[in-house]
């Protein structure tokens, strides 16, 4: 895994060492305080530049474009607002996505399955273990974003997504996001709306590709601006649960992937 991941600077395999552990608090720290965090260069340059190689060709020939129309909430109703609501304006997301079954020869499927992989993102998070996703499809993807394509605003279902940046578009592509936009108890629909409206001001993660980054983002609404240039952006998806054996739905699968498992 040194050909991977930078275990120097991040070392993972060392979890009884006094680096490992400031690694664990450094990540907690920043995650209290802004929802996330961040470890640059983790992938080490040549294992991102061999993925993004092995990665371009099958995003022309077997990728999966994703393209729809939604609103912050994936949901069409949404309960207490009517169809109108500014709350509900849809916006398009358009990508190319390789399903983890496409990327089984990849050291992004290495990294994904290398237990201390999991266990540093348990010790962050404050939990006992994390499992890989049983999903064929969904536990593990890449996503490319060409000339004009985004991903639009929207709230994550699970606790915590995990990426990897692998290559940063020529402009654009900017991971924008609105700290606790609402609560568990509180929706906050007006501030959402002001939100999508362009009324509320919103914070942006300046990440480098190599970068590893760990958000919460059930609570903060989060998008990524427009990719612009000739390079796509290029990220990768890795999906855990503080449970074993979680899968998506049929219909979930056909409408994220184009096929069921």
């Amino acid at each position: 895994m040194k050909q991977t991941v930078d275990l120097k600077q991040y070392p993972l395999d060392q979890p009884e060492s006094d680096a490992y552990v400031a690694l664990v608090d450094q990540a907690r720290a920043d995650l209290a305080r802004d929802g996330m965090f961040n470890l640059p260069g983790f992938l080490t340059d040549q294992a991102r530049l061999n993925c993004v190689e092995r990665l371009l060709p099958r995003f022309s020939s077997d990728a999966f474009r994703h393209a729809r129309s939604h609103n912050i909430y994936f949901r069409k109703d949404v309960k207490d607002l009517p169809h109108d609501h500014p709350a509900l304006v849809e916006r398009e997301t358009v990508n190319s996505t390789l399903c983890a079954d496409q990327l089984e020869d990849t050291a992004l499927n290495d990294l994904y399955t290398w237990p201390p992989f999991a266990a540093f993102l348990a010790a962050v998070m404050g939990k006992p273990a994390l499992y890989p996703m049983a999903d064929p499809l969904a536990r593990l993807n890449a996503m490319a974003y060409g000339d004009g394509e985004a991903l639009n605003w929207h709230f994550d279902r699970a606790e915590f997504t995990t990426t990897l940046l692998l290559q940063s578009p020529d402009a654009g592509g900017e991971f924008e996001y609105a700290h606790d936009l609402r609560s568990d108890t509180d929706p906050n629909y007006q501030g959402v709306a002001d939100l999508l409206a362009d009324k509320l001001p919103r914070q942006i993660a300046h990440l480098t590709a190599g970068t590893l980054n760990v958000f919460r983002g059930k609570n903060t609404a989060h998008r990524v601006t427009p990719s612009l240039g000739h390079n796509p952006r290029i990220i990768a998806v890795f999906s855990y649960f503080d449970v074993p054996g979680v899968v998506f739905s049929a219909k979930e699968q056909l409408g994220f992937y184009g096929r069921t498992a």
